[in-house]
Parts: structure tokens; sequence; C-alpha cells
């Protein structure tokens, strides 16, 4: 009996563990903050939080689309709600009427049309390199930013996957550069992902070259692949933030002239996939770079990429 009291314990525990890996950090954390808002909503008008009604949810839903909250951050604090009362035991019904009506509702007096982060394009791009390559900095910090930001744009990575990336991934060939994503958002279980990088026919531009030079101007050979500085100039151990690419991405672009205030770390990956549009890719190919599991996405850029090249108005004649 006392053996199987043990053996309890120890799947008790290990199912724990279980629970806690579902979801990539990230996301907890997301999940998290999102709930720590809706707390101090909570707290501050004496509700209670955990566990909590659908008629106090839908209040919450309602102070934030006073506030200017766009419609999918409404939406994920409500699924972070959802998801933080299961895992604290409770039940929550986040498709009850009161919820649902209510969204529909602010949807309908706001609208849902979202204006995203502006794409770094080709021309933006090699301005952003060029800006790099003329600071009169140190030669392996420049190496390193401008490898950060081809490696993002070619390979249409998002921000967290860039700093992911292991020299362990790299497998230089006559080709180009064969990378493998361990994990990405839409891979949470690390299956693995295998993107090529042709080399590009401006050296200067070529993101297999930049990284090629970084590597051996750096001598990383193992650990992380793109890592901090210290205060003294010399490189660390310690692997980037993904953070610290936004911020790299919104300095080079006011260094290169462009008003960084409409663009983000989503920048590079977005600005692949509309340039890819542009130049007549397909979906298919674009998606097998980005990993992206929707079409909706892709095909939004593709849209996005043909605004003026399939217009109508170049028909009419004035």
């Amino acid at each position: 009996m006392k053996n199987i009291i043990t053996d309890l314990k120890a799947l008790q525990e290990e199912t724990i563990l279980n629970l806690q890996s579902s979801k990539a950090n990230n996301t907890v954390r997301a999940y998290k903050s999102d709930f720590n808002d809706f707390g101090l909503f909570c707290a501050q008008n004496g509700l209670k939080s955990l566990p909590t009604e659908p008629k106090i949810v839908s209040l919450y839903l309602t102070h934030l689309s006073t506030k200017d909250v766009k419609m999918s951050t409404l939406k994920r604090r409500l699924v972070s709600i959802g998801v933080i009362h299961k895992l604290k035991g409770h039940y929550l019904d986040t498709k009850h009427p009161s919820i649902i009506e209510n969204i529909m509702g602010i949807k309908r007096r706001k609208g849902s049309v979202q204006k995203g982060k502006k794409p770094i394009l080709i021309n933006s791009l090699k301005k952003i390199i060029n800006a790099i390559d003329e600071q009169k900095k140190d030669e392996i910090k420049k190496i390193r930013d401008r490898s950060i930001i081809l490696i993002g744009f070619s390979g249409g990575f998002r921000r967290n996957e860039i700093v992911s990336l292991d020299y362990d991934d790299l497998d230089f060939v006559p080709e180009g550069l064969k990378i493998t994503l361990k994990r990405s958002k839409t891979d949470q279980f690390g299956e693995g992902t295998l993107k090529g990088l042709p080399y590009f026919d401006s050296s200067q531009y070529c993101p297999v070259l930049s990284l090629k030079k970084w590597i051996e101007i750096s001598n990383i050979n193992s650990g992380p692949l793109f890592r901090r500085f210290s205060k003294s100039s010399k490189l660390t151990e310690n692997r980037l933030t993904d953070q610290t690419v936004a911020l790299l991405i919104k300095k080079y672009l006011n260094l290169a002239g462009i008003d960084s205030k409409n663009y983000s770390g989503h920048s590079l990956r977005s600005g692949f996939a509309t340039s890819a549009a542009e130049s007549g890719a397909e979906e298919r190919s674009i998606m097998a770079m980005t990993g992206h599991k929707s079409t909706e996405m892709v095909r939004r850029y593709i849209k996005e990429a043909n605004l003026f090249k399939n217009n109508a108005l170049n028909k009419i004649k004035l």
C-alpha cells in the first residue's frame, strides 16, 4: 500500500509537470500577464477575479473597449482568463451569452479592422544595412547586427526564433545555408523546421555571407548564435533577447532616415512575405519559409503586395 501511495505521488508530480509543459513558456507568461490586468480591474472595483463570473468578465471587456484596446487584444484577454481558471481548477463559461453578445456589440460599434505594423520591404532593408555598415563602431558589432537583420528577413523568422538559433542549427552547403529551427510558435512539440537560404547575387546584402563573417569574427563554434556584448564591448556567452531584435530594428530604421514608429520586431517577417508576394512567389512557398499553418495571414500579405499591381485603375487612362 505504501508503494502505491508513493507511486501516486510520483504520478501526481509528473502530471503537474506535463500540465506546466503543455504550453510554451512565452504563452504561459502572456496568460499570466493578461490575467494580472483582469485581477487589477477586479481589485479596483471590489470584484472577485478567481473564480469569477461571466458578467464580471463582460464588464472587464467593456472596460477594455473604452480604452481603445484592439479587438485581437480583447479576445486574447478572454482566452487568458479562461485558461487561468482551468489551470486553477475552476470552471468559467467563456461562451456565455453575456460575454459573446457583448463582444459582438463591441465589434459592431468599434469595427474590427486592425492596422498592423509596416513591413520592411527590399528598399528599406537595403537602407538599414547601409546604415549599419556606415556606423563608426566595432566591426564585430556591425556584423552581428547586419546578420540578425538579414537572417530575420530572408528566413521569414519571428524575432524569438532569431535569438533561439544555435551554432549547431546551421549547415553551410554549396547552394547556401540550411537552418534547423528546433521549435516555433506553430511547432510547439519541437518537431523542427528546415529552412534553406540561398546565396544572394549581391554580396553586400547576402545573409549567408554575412553570417559566415559573423561566425568567423566571433569565433563561435557552439551555443547561442547571436549573443550580447558586455559594457566593455566583449562578446559574452549570453543569448540575446527577442526584445533586443525589436530595438535594433527601430534603431537602424531611424539611422536610415525611416520613421520607426509604425514598425516592430515582426516587420522583418512580414517584410519577407510581402516582398516575396510582390516578386510572384507562390502562397505555399511563402508559407514553407514563414511556417504559417493558415493561409489567412499569408493571403493578406499577398493582397497588400498586389494592391497597385492588379489595380483596376491601371486600365484607366487619364
